[in-house]
């Protein structure tokens, strides 16, 4: 069995530890019991039409979960989810439209989704995108942070009465190793400053996403609604041969499969160890610290200046929305 010192090094080697090396190293101790089944249970994943999305959405419908894949592309969520129902045997498997970089998207499919569905026991935000120059959404928002932040945190706070009702649920914020390289820009959350910089820009909005999973669960506690993230390594996806062609093409022998990649956010959903605690960063089935490097860490401040832009850019106005007084994690590095 893997030791915990050994995991450590993989990950604080980084090249070891998200590619598909490490992910056969670890999963040496894993169990399949580790992964209850899910019949009853209801699944929202949101860009699901391809890569870690799709994969985890066939890893649910094999456990037997009610998946619900949100796409952009009608025809592209019809072909992903006659693919899972191929795959998994399930056919409990529906698709629903929206686009995450629009606001009244969001509002509407959150509208149809509580019409249709009568619970929401895991919301996996998965959905996302990195352009290679700055361009904004149709709300004026700048698209990676309309797409990665914006439209998911006005979808989740759309859903959470649901969540709240379907108690015991989960919300997975799907994140990336990348974070560890940035630091919050709280005074630029829109890029306009400098050189639109693709890479770092959508590294900031994962960072901004475990911030939010840390306020969400804060906000949760007691409500028997958990909320976790996770980083899946560097997979095999479309995102990454059509964003980063010269890290894939040096890595691609290296590269974890797309269901690889997914293993967390389906174990994080389906496993009973991630339902005790909440608020945490995980990769690997492990949890993880959310900082490497002492400069990326932001203020208490910085946090409150991110909570109301986001409030503000989404148009979200509820008094229930996460509180920023939320301590920050100590004892990380």
């Amino acid at each position: 069995m893997i030791t915990s010192l050994l995991d450590d090094v993989l990950d604080r080697t980084v090249v070891a530890g998200y590619t598909n090396v490490g992910y056969r190293i670890r999963n040496r101790r894993w169990s399949a019991t580790e992964l209850k089944h899910m019949q009853g249970k209801v699944v929202l994943v949101t860009g699901a039409s391809s890569g870690l999305g799709l994969a985890a959405a066939e890893g649910f419908a094999r456990l037997g979960a009610t998946v619900w894949l949100v796409v952009r592309s009608p025809e592209r969520g019809e072909q992903a989810r006659m693919r899972i129902v191929e795959q998994s045997g399930s056919g409990d498997v529906h698709v629903g439209v929206c686009d995450l970089s629009e606001l009244e998207s969001v509002r509407q499919f959150a509208g149809r989704f509580r019409d249709q569905a009568s619970r929401l026991d895991v919301l996996v935000n998965n959905a996302g995108v990195m352009t290679e120059e700055r361009a904004v959404s149709a709300d004026g928002i700048e698209l990676t942070l309309a797409t990665n932040v914006i439209g998911p945190f006005l979808l989740t706070n759309l859903l959470i009465p649901l969540l709240e009702e379907s108690a015991p649920a989960r919300i997975i914020n799907v994140s990336s190793g990348g974070m560890y390289t940035q630091k919050l820009r709280a005074d630029d959350l829109q890029s306009e400053r400098g050189q639109f910089d693709g890479p770092k820009v959508y590294a900031r909005t994962k960072r901004a996403e475990v911030i939010l999973t840390e306020l969400w669960a804060e906000q949760l506690a007691g409500t028997g609604v958990v909320v976790h993230a996770m980083h899946p390594g560097w997979s095999d996806t479309p995102g990454v041969r059509s964003s980063l062609p010269r890290f894939y093409k040096l890595t691609r022998p290296l590269l974890r499969t797309p269901a690889q990649g997914a293993d967390t956010i389906v174990w994080l959903g389906a496993a009973a160890e991630p339902g005790g605690s909440s608020g945490r960063f995980w990769h690997d089935r492990r949890p993880r610290p959310t900082h490497w490097l002492r400069w990326t860490r932001e203020t208490r401040q910085e946090r409150e200046r991110l909570l109301a832009e986001f409030v503000r850019l989404s148009g979200w106005h509820d008094a229930s929305v996460p509180t920023a007084a939320t301590s920050i994690p100590e004892g990380e590095s």
